[in-house]
């Protein structure tokens, strides 16, 4: 048994403890795939300390460069004061909020964040700027380095903190602006007026919550004009879509609750009260809020949240000793939503034809739903289709933390479920299999999802058919061969998810597989390559002629060689929907009728590939002509040799 003494008691430095335990301070790691992924949390602590600079009332521009993996952040602040500039960011629970009223509804009041991202930065620079006066400081894995000295300076007031993630604890990691430029509009939108440049691009919101619905969105398709109503610490704007499903925008003092929490419980609530009220029917509340699109962001004074990232509410009171947020919600929607419909009647009409719409398609679907759902049983999903995870098998419900390492992948075909089923990681993997190509579900209704066996068996699979709520799985992830029939079963895929699942793919849970094309090796060496460009490489490396293999299928690929491809080192590209996608005119354009555009499209993008066949050829041509040369050579020595 081992000694349990006085030895093995360790007080940790803040610095070790935020290395030694990064999860606790920024949630889970990751490599910049996921939109909630650690690099995205270091940006956002640096960037909420000048948010609420400009909520103070100081400085209007805020600076972001990102380039190489290091980041820059310039506000127009008071600046930190210079005399505190180095407690600030490296001393634990040191910060200027705690005891200022105006900070009260502040996210960052934990004294952090800053902190955080000096510990876990390789490089960390800060620079104060206060009144012709300047200081700078630099870390190395949150040890101070250089200190400077206070010195004069011109620069406008502020604080400049520039900081480069350790390589390693965020391994492999990089950053997708995609899903910086999606974080920093939601600042834009929460903070109107306030102008960020990010990498030279400016973003600025005039009409808060109403523009990011509309950028989301796109006003075409909306039944209504949207909904903008604001009032003390609560603005809201909603209207309905054309999309299946609910999609909600929900913020408390500025940051993004991805996973909603007690507010957003409350505006949904909310809504159908208000609007049982106003058209005095007792509607079903799936109806009310089916295709609705709504944002809400509260200012709650010391909020409460389920976990350190800060992405889902559970405070119940506004304040600690206020008003709950259910009823301060509510009140809000009761006074301000009734009065609006009754000022505008258009409104209200094609509100009430949306609901009356989704009350004729819920009661369409009903009676096939029962059925799909006995088909599903009598499939036996669990054997024949999915081959699940462990984590789900052996747990009636399954723990957050747990489920967060969870994938699923689909896949077509015995050959290619087979390699991955035998490679995967049985505790949290999971396989479905399709069987032949899915059907192009553009412009059907949801009817088809219950009807068609495939689609059913998968949505059974997923948990998803009544709210991703439920979603068994933290990624979904299309593996499919790298050759035409491929790629036409991923576009497939990806359109069934995109026309009746969007929101799967909005909150990050969709995923490409990407497996190499390519293995180069000899007798000693062996290359794994994703392009053209890496197998040439390779082939460079290598001495002497080397054997180049090409994948076009996942089940050439032998179970021993999958694993490393789908394990640590994964190769994952996600499906992003920035904020000008259009999911119906992306449908449209490559799942719609042939159209000339796409027909252009095609032939343009077809070059890359003939250029691949003709360099394939080539080489092929090359390794055949060596060949017979060295043939001939072989036959003139044994012709002299027999003279």
């Amino acid at each position: 048994m081992a000694n349990y003494t006085e030895a093995n008691i360790r007080s940790l430095d803040w610095r070790e403890h935020i290395r030694m335990r990064p999860g606790m301070y920024i949630g889970k790691l990751g490599d910049g795939t996921m939109p909630d992924d650690g690099i995205y949390i270091l940006i956002k602590e640096v960037f909420d300390n000048a948010i609420d600079e400009y909520v103070m009332g100081f400085g209007k521009n805020i600076v972001i460069e990102v380039a190489d993996g290091e980041v820059e952040i310039r506000d127009f602040g008071r600046g930190i004061p210079l005399g505190k500039v180095i407690d600030c960011v490296s001393k634990i629970n040191t910060g200027g909020k705690y005891d200022s009223k105006a900070f009260k509804k502040s996210v960052g009041l934990n004294g952090v964040g800053t902190k955080a991202v000096n510990a876990l930065s390789d490089n960390f620079m800060v620079q104060a700027i206060r009144d012709g006066k300047t200081k700078v400081a630099h870390f190395e894995r949150g040890v101070l380095t250089k200190n400077q000295n206070i010195a004069k300076t011109k620069e406008t007031n502020g604080t400049r903190v520039v900081f480069k993630p350790d390589l390693s604890i965020f391994k492999k990691y990089k950053f997708r602006n995609e899903f910086i430029e999606n974080q920093l509009w939601n600042y834009a939108y929460l903070n109107a007026g306030l102008k960020i440049n990010f990498n030279g691009k400016q973003l600025y919101s005039r009409n808060g919550l109403k523009d990011l619905l509309e950028k989301k969105t796109g006003t075409e398709q909306l039944r209504y004009p949207i909904i903008h109503l604001l009032g003390e610490d609560i603005e809201l704007a909603m209207s309905h879509g054309q999309q299946y499903g609910e999609q909600y925008y929900s913020f408390v003092n500025g940051q993004n609750t991805t996973q909603g929490g007690t507010h957003l419980t409350a505006f949904r609530e909310a809504i159908v009260n208000c609007l049982r009220g106003f058209f005095k029917k007792q509607y079903d509340a799936k109806d009310i809020r089916a295709s609705i699109v709504a944002a809400i962001s509260v200012r709650v004074e010391e909020p409460v949240f389920e976990s350190q990232t800060k992405t889902k509410l559970g405070s119940t009171h506004i304040a600690p000793e206020g008003q709950t947020v259910r009823s301060f919600i509510n009140d809000f929607v009761s006074k301000s939503l009734d009065p609006f419909l009754h000022q505008n009647p258009e409104v209200a009409q094609s509100l009430q034809k949306r609901i009356l719409q989704s009350e004729r398609e819920r009661k369409e679907i009903a009676g096939i739903k029962t059925l799909a759902n006995q088909r599903a049983k009598k499939a036996n999903l669990h054997n024949k289709k999915l081959r699940d995870c462990r984590k789900h098998l052996n747990d009636k419900k399954t723990k957050e933390e747990d489920k967060a390492r969870t994938t699923v992948f689909i896949t077509e075909g015995d050959s290619a479920s087979g390699s991955i089923t035998k490679a995967r990681d049985v505790q949290t993997q999971a396989v479905f299999s399709l069987r032949g190509k899915p059907l192009n579900v553009y412009s059907l209704t949801k009817k088809v999802v219950y009807e068609n066996e495939e689609f059913n068996l998968l949505q059974h699979a997923l948990n998803i058919e009544d709210s991703l709520d439920d979603l068994r799985y933290n990624r979904v992830v299309i593996a499919t061969d790298a050759d035409v029939d491929g790629m036409h079963i991923r576009l497939l895929l990806l359109t069934f998810f995109l026309q009746f699942f969007p929101d799967l793919v909005r909150n990050g849970h969709l995923f490409i597989l990407e497996t190499p094309l390519f293995r180069v090796r000899d007798k000693k060496d062996t290359y794994y390559c994703y392009s053209q460009e890496e197998k040439l490489e390779a082939s460079k490396k290598l001495r002497g002629k080397p054997e180049i293999t090409r994948f076009k299928g996942l089940g050439e690929i032998s179970p021993n060689e999958f694993g490393a491809f789908i394990g640590e080192d994964i190769k994952l590209e996600p499906v992003i929907l920035n904020d000008e996608t259009n999911i119906d005119k992306v449908l449209s354009y490559y799942m719609g009728k042939n159209t000339p555009q796409r027909q252009v499209f095609i032939i343009d993008n077809l070059k890359v590939e003939k250029d691949e066949i003709i360099e394939e050829e080539v080489e092929a041509a090359t390794e055949t002509e060596s060949t017979k040369k060295a043939a001939r050579k072989s036959k003139s020595a044994a012709t002299a040799a027999a003279k």
